[in-house]
């Protein structure tokens, strides 16, 4: 039988939630395992399903993810607490279709260590100075592009392109595109600093390498996860070999989704 786990946002309404799937899903005879499921069910909003992936984002090929959404409409959590039966029915007796997403991969260098650091994101990274404006060289696939100059940069992946990167401008872009996208936040242009002052979507196989030139502690997110660094040599970012699997029961219409989320029902 399949093994699962349930995560909750930690409210007394999604706690109680959680009580009930894992109760019906263990009636029908799956497995709760928290160490290695192979399908974890989020009860909260986008940010719950967020903290499972990287929860579990040493075990991407073997678990897929579903979310219960108990606040706003979510991207990524698209089941409704009335829906919870039916969605557990489902599980425990359908068969569903995985939809891959691509995600994203940051490879940060530091001047005095050999070994790298490799981070994956679902949503997005982000890129600022510590203090005063962050100055870097922008290079894609090797060759250097730009001299930014400004609070930072934002690197995202598709489905993360409707949360921080959409903010600054950025396009929206279907999540099954394999790419990322580069979006500036508050770029300086003067005589000596010049950007393209606007969004950059890369393919899969283009490499984005920033290397900050006028100090070298920067501040990284990764998501929700704030990174200070230190002694940064560069920073990579790419489309990552791995993705992240969703568990689909019925179709999802993205664009429907960013009209009830940005403009509202007809």
């Amino acid at each position: 039988m399949m093994k699962f786990t349930v995560k909750s946002r930690g409210d007394d309404f999604s706690n109680t939630l959680q009580q009930r799937v894992m109760s019906y899903l263990l009636d029908f005879g799956l497995i709760h395992d928290e160490k290695d499921p192979e399908m974890v069910i989020t009860i909260g909003g986008d940010g719950t399903l967020l903290q499972a992936f990287h929860d579990y984002s040493d075990r991407l090929e073997d678990t897929a993810f579903v979310g219960i959404h108990t606040g706003h409409l979510g991207f990524y959590a698209d089941w409704v607490p009335d829906e919870v039966e039916k969605l557990v029915i489902h599980i425990a007796k359908t068969p569903y279709q995985i939809v891959e997403y691509p995600l994203l991969e940051v490879v940060i260098r530091h001047i005095d260590q050999k070994e790298p650091e490799r981070l994956l994101a679902l949503n997005e990274c982000t890129i600022k100075s510590m203090e005063g404006s962050l100055v870097s060289s922008v290079e894609i696939k090797g060759d250097t592009f730009e001299i930014f100059r400004g609070d930072g940069l934002c690197i995202s992946t598709p489905s993360g392109s409707t949360a921080y990167n959409k903010a600054l401008g950025g396009a929206i872009l279907h999540p099954s595109l394999a790419s990322i996208q580069v979006a500036e936040m508050a770029s300086i242009n003067n005589r000596v600093y010049r950007t393209v002052g606007s969004p950059l979507v890369l393919p899969q196989h283009h490499t984005c390498l920033l290397k900050p030139l006028n100090e070298r502690e920067v501040q990284v997110t990764i998501d929700h996860y704030t990174l200070e660094h230190r002694r940064v040599k560069s920073i990579q970012c790419r489309v990552a070999e791995e993705k992240v699997r969703f568990a689909r029961f019925r179709p999802f219409p993205f664009w429907k989704r960013v009209k009830e989320s940005f403009i509202g029902g007809s």
